[in-house]
């Protein structure tokens, strides 16, 4: 009995010995093999990273040394337009704080009117919302029995019942300026080719907490870089869901808003620039609104609006590549300046992972501690461009308290804003259907 055992450890022996030698002849070979090509990809996708990078510091530079724009006469003198405002909005209090703020607008009372697209389930908030327009004549709710379609299916319902010339939206977060109306219709009633005008978003809540510094800073980054450098060097621009005005008969003329879409705004924003139609933005007239103030708000926020940009470019991009109505240096900053920080979230995915993997089957051997911790500082101070533009965005935003406690949040609570911002690139590239995530505002706490 003895004998057999030992004859059967001797064989298991044999085997463990035959298996380690074929790994150190073949198995080591592969991981080799593996480990060059992981390595060799991590330093691809550390290079295009690096030039994004660049262009950050570029733009941040431009816009830092570009004069201020002296304050335009941006008045129209001549007959004012019927406008509607209209306020989206599912379950949501704030929006009668919107209201509020619309119905003190220096534009002359019969000019305009105010309408609340309620798609609300929550009879009480519903209640409300109808209680304010009984007392507020000049407002109207316009229920729709579910939320079909999300946002964009409550505006083009609310389409249906508005008589102005011109649309001006606003999420029920914001909170507009008593001046804001004048200001933004102006550019229409001076070039018939603009369909579209956007003004700068300012965050109300920017210092609630680490997390709303992170919101802020990327709303500040698009308003105060991105999309200033775009509208200054080709005088490209897009809607931005809010704070916005559009003409009415070109938005139907267009089919209107497309229904189900996650960031609507951007993809009515490619079919009008596609069609040789102008968006202005406007630096000087600026709305305050919210960002998240939860983890769980902001990363769901960003999914979503990850989600809904390369679901509207992969739509449009055959469409943009082929129109006439633009020239190749526009197509180049429409697509590779705006979608820029996305291409990053993506790229420091990929570099995680390839760096992971080329530590993984890296040869054993003791870990260089000086020599790891030199090329760390010295990759993360090569793609710092991001972050660079979102310290100059928050000067230019008048919150660079903020800086520091941005740097804090971008790299612990920004590396999970940055995994679910590649979880909705995904599924849009996939195409996996993705809800509208309803997100807590301050606003929705008024009595």
């Amino acid at each position: 009995m003895i004998g057999i055992i030992n004859q059967y450890g001797q064989q298991y022996i044999g085997w463990i010995t035959s298996f380690f030698s074929w790994y150190n002849v073949i198995g080591r070979q592969i991981l080799d093999f593996f480990h060059a090509a992981f390595e060799n990809i991590f330093n691809i996708l550390l290079v295009i990273t690096v030039v994004i990078s660049v262009i950050y510091f570029a733009m941040s530079i431009y816009i830092l040394l570009k004069k201020k724009e002296q304050k335009r006469d941006d008045s129209y003198k001549g007959e004012l337009p019927l406008v509607t405002v209209q306020i989206p909005t599912f379950n949501e209090l704030a929006a009668i704080r919107c209201a509020k703020q619309c119905l003190e607008f220096d534009y002359p009372q019969d000019k305009y009117e105010v309408l609340i697209g309620d798609d609300s389930n929550d009879s009480e908030v519903s209640g409300k919302l109808r209680e304010f327009a009984q007392n507020n004549p000049r407002v109207k709710v316009i229920k729709r029995p579910s939320n079909i379609g999300y946002k964009p299916g409550n505006l083009n319902n609310m389409l249906k019942h508005s008589k102005g010339e011109f649309l001006v939206v606003f999420d029920s977060d914001f909170v507009p300026q008593e001046n804001f109306l004048r200001r933004i219709i102006a550019p229409f009633m001076k070039d018939k080719k603009i369909a579209g005008v956007q003004a700068r978003w300012n965050v109300m809540n920017s210092g609630q907490n680490l997390i709303s510094v992170l919101g802020a800073t990327i709303v500040s980054t698009c308003h105060h870089i991105t999309i200033p450098f775009m509208y200054g060097r080709r005088k490209v621009a897009f809607l931005c869901g809010s704070a916005e005005a559009v003409r009415k008969s070109t938005l139907i003329e267009l089919g209107a808003w497309e229904e189900g879409n996650l960031t609507e705004d951007i993809e009515f924003s490619l079919r009008l620039l596609e069609k040789g139609y102008k968006i202005e933005y406007l630096e000087n007239v600026e709305c305050e609104g919210e960002v998240p103030y939860t983890l769980k708000d902001l990363y769901k926020q960003q999914m979503r609006w990850a989600y809904g940009v390369v679901y509207s470019w992969k739509k449009h991009f055959i469409s943009i590549l082929k129109s006439r109505h633009l020239k190749l240096v526009d197509k180049l900053y429409m697509g590779g300046i705006f979608c820029s920080g996305y291409l990053i979230s993506v790229l420091l995915a990929g570099l995680f992972i390839t760096g992971t993997l080329s530590f993984i089957t890296h040869r054993p051997a003791p870990i260089e501690w000086g020599k790891f911790f030199y090329e760390l500082s010295r990759n993360i101070l090569l793609t710092s461009g991001l972050i660079f533009a979102s310290v100059v965005a928050l000067k230019l935003a008048k919150k660079s308290r903020l800086a520091l406690p941005m740097i804090a949040s971008s790299f612990s609570y920004g590396l999970v804003v940055t995994y679910y911002v590649n979880v909705g690139i995904f599924k849009a590239f996939a195409k996996i259907p993705m809800k509208w995530y309803m997100l807590h505002k301050h606003g929705n706490r008024i009595e």
